[in-house]
């Protein structure tokens, strides 16, 4: 609930802000405040105490996310030549994702020197947050563009590509399938504890969720390299969203083998890797410069509702059946959404 509840007011960020930064004559300063708002959001965390403190700290970290999201993206893309949107968004996910990698691995060490102490650990989070801010503001260059004329929120909707609109579609019937992946944390936690105890489990599961990570940082730019190389992105998207349905399938098995649950680790950071860079570089292909802050906003938000749907989705009948039952129902919508992508024109 905690992670879909912050994806549903992530994605009405990502809308507002994508359709306000193509009104911008820079878009840098509001990409700034998404990550400095973000930084303090999750920092909050070490002075949690309940779990509402942690749904209003993961919400406020996620709105900021939302807000620098369509700006950060519309200031790569304006400084891309078309032909290598693919490395370059695949390249933004791959350096996106070393963090994430050193992430865990950090925050499992620093547990060990702080006697276990998560507080610290999240004070700890300013620093390299802070240093992010910092870097954005004072490296990040931008060209000035025109004011462009003030359109409405709606109008703006409209007026977007019909291709594009297509590529919507089947993004948000893919997402509605598309759990959260902190959701593999929970069920490799489950499915190791009762060989290797609780405490062993989940620290297994966060070393497996770095493997996860690493795989998604490869992915990443390995399939943005490949779209630029290939006649048609759109075979690379609909490839990654076959082989998360595949890793649904395998979640339905209930393993508890722990190299299996490394392979569907492994599947789940190669799916969401190309899915990234993917989506994004299509989303830039089809739609002009002057709309990318909407064509990025829109993209993210149908994103952020299908984790929503699915986290709740997954998670209910996960709760309310089994895991078989979970996982096929992921698998269908997962697989619906490659065969929407591949008839894209």
């Amino acid at each position: 609930a905690i992670e879909g509840i912050s994806d549903g007011l992530s994605s009405f960020a990502k809308l507002a802000a994508g359709h306000y930064t193509d009104r911008l004559k820079r878009r840098k300063p509001l990409a700034v405040f998404g990550y400095a708002f973000t930084t303090l959001a999750t920092a909050s965390f070490a002075f949690a105490t309940h779990a509402y403190h942690l749904l209003a700290g993961r919400a406020a970290a996620w709105l900021g996310r939302g807000v620098r999201s369509p700006a950060r993206k519309a200031l790569l893309a304006a400084d891309t030549p078309p032909e290598a949107y693919g490395r370059a968004f695949g390249f933004e996910r791959l350096m996106d994702t070393l963090g994430a990698i050193v992430g865990p691995l950090t925050a499992l060490w620093l547990l060990q020197v702080t006697g276990h102490s998560y507080r610290k650990v999240f004070l700890w989070t300013l620093l390299p947050g802070l240093i992010a801010v910092a870097c954005f503001w004072l490296l990040v260059r931008e060209k000035p563009s025109e004011v462009r004329q003030k359109k409405s929120f709606l109008h703006g909707l409209r007026i977007l590509p019909r291709p594009f609109h297509r590529l919507l579609m089947g993004v948000g019937v893919f997402g509605a399938g598309d759990f959260s992946h902190t959701l593999l944390i929970l069920y490799a936690t489950r499915m190791l504890s009762p060989a290797h105890g609780m405490a062993r489990a989940a620290s297994l599961a966060v070393i497996l969720y770095t493997l996860h990570n690493v795989f998604y940082a490869g992915s990443a730019y390995a399939s943005g390299w490949l779209s630029d190389h290939v006649p048609h992105r759109k075979v690379v998207l609909a490839s990654g969203y076959m082989l998360a349905g595949v890793t649904a399938i395998l979640l339905m098995t209930g393993t508890h083998s722990l190299w299996l649950l490394a392979l569907i680790f492994v599947l789940a950071g190669l799916y969401i890797g190309t899915e990234e860079a993917l989506e994004d570089s299509l989303a830039a292909e089809m739609v002009p410069h002057e709309q990318h802050g909407m064509a990025f906003g829109t993209l993210a938000a149908v994103n952020a509702v299908g984790d929503f749907v699915s986290s709740l989705l997954v998670g209910a009948l996960w709760s309310a059946f089994n895991v078989e039952v979970a996982f096929a129902a992921s698998a269908v919508l997962l697989i619906s959404g490659a065969i929407l992508i591949t008839r894209l024109r």
